[in-house]
């Protein structure tokens, strides 16, 4: 499994419904994407649930490296550079992933039965003197056991050397989890259920 996330930051008066109907007339493009696992059409809007700023952040999670590639060098990601300008795309090796209870509620907020209406991503960097098997253990033993959790998945960028912890919501994201919230406008998930669940190692 590779995470992966690129953020476009935009204008504060930014006009977000350009943002709402690209998601709402492209996002099904992906919906039977081969060797993709999901991909979250994340927002966040300057003002809501804490946000300072309007960003349009995808999250994917890719079950294969053919299927991420297919995507970065198709048609699609180069539409998204040519109307915002190519953005720095952020990846990291998958090392878990739980299903959570409301996968198959549902939806609240999001079309879909079983879709989330928000995430949750939290990044950590690792201490120099960090075991990061033990840090990888350790923020998969804590990946949330919620009966609104949809899907959480934990990455590592052993570049940077940091870990991410990343959840799907099918409501509003419990006030005790932590990170940066992002409202959930579409999701694609072909090959969700072929992603393994647990420790990937």
């Amino acid at each position: 499994m590779h995470a992966m996330q690129y953020e476009i930051t935009l204008p504060a008066d930014y006009d977000m419904g350009i943002i709402h109907r690209r998601v709402a007339t492209r996002g099904h493009l992906l919906d039977d994407h081969p060797g993709l696992g999901l991909k979250a059409y994340l927002v966040r809007e300057r003002g809501l649930d804490g946000s300072p700023v309007n960003q349009y952040a995808p999250f994917y999670l890719w079950r294969t490296a053919e299927g991420m590639n297919s995507f970065l060098w198709g048609p699609g990601f180069r539409g998204l550079g040519a109307d915002f300008g190519r953005p720095a795309v952020r990846h990291w090796l998958g090392a878990g992933l739980r299903r959570g209870p409301a996968i198959d509620g549902p939806a609240v907020g999001a079309p879909g039965v079983g879709a989330p209406a928000t995430a949750t991503r939290q990044i950590d960097l690792l201490p120099e003197g960090a075991d990061p098997a033990e840090a990888v253990e350790h923020a998969l033993a804590a990946l949330p056991d919620h009966p609104e959790l949809h899907t959480a998945a934990v990455a590592v960028d052993p570049a940077r050397w940091e870990l991410l912890s990343f959840a799907l919501w099918r409501g509003a994201a419990p006030d005790a989890v932590p990170g940066t919230r992002y409202r959930v406008h579409h999701l694609s998930s072909p090959e969700l259920d072929r992603l393994p669940v647990g420790r990937h190692w």
